[in-house]
């Protein structure tokens, strides 16, 4: 039996937007994906980088990986937003097989660290 697909779209927005608008898109397509039912399995900021080639006359980009899981409506909705955005430069959603990405998990997460704070002030009382 197979593992039910999902889906990967990987986007590059302009360089030169700064990074709270970034945040905004990032939060903006995973918000768009949900909004449509699907279910947003991982998204990575994967940086800037140097493109292979000259795309509207940047020569790299902010690279952005949304890994999402439905019954692929959400994948139309969320390329025309793309396509109508002048920030995101390109974009490509492919259908995978297999198993599910695990999830990434960031070394310095800001949300686990007050925690820690909390239970280590706890332990000491």
């Amino acid at each position: 039996m197979s593992e039910k697909p999902y889906y990967e779209t990987m986007y590059i927005l302009r360089p030169d937007i700064p990074e709270e608008e970034v945040e905004t898109h990032v939060t903006k397509y995973r918000d768009m994906v949900a909004e449509a039912g699907a279910e947003v399995l991982d998204n990575q900021m994967r940086g800037k980088r140097r493109l292979a080639y000259q795309i509207a006359k940047h020569k790299e980009g902010i690279y952005v990986q949304l890994s999402h899981n439905g019954d692929g409506k959400q994948v139309a909705v969320l390329e025309k937003a793309m396509r109508l955005s002048e920030d995101v430069i390109r974009y490509l959603t492919v259908k995978q097989e297999g198993p599910l990405p695990a999830p990434r998990v960031a070394p310095s997460s800001e949300t686990a660290e007050p925690e820690k704070k909390e239970e280590a002030e706890a332990t000491e009382s």
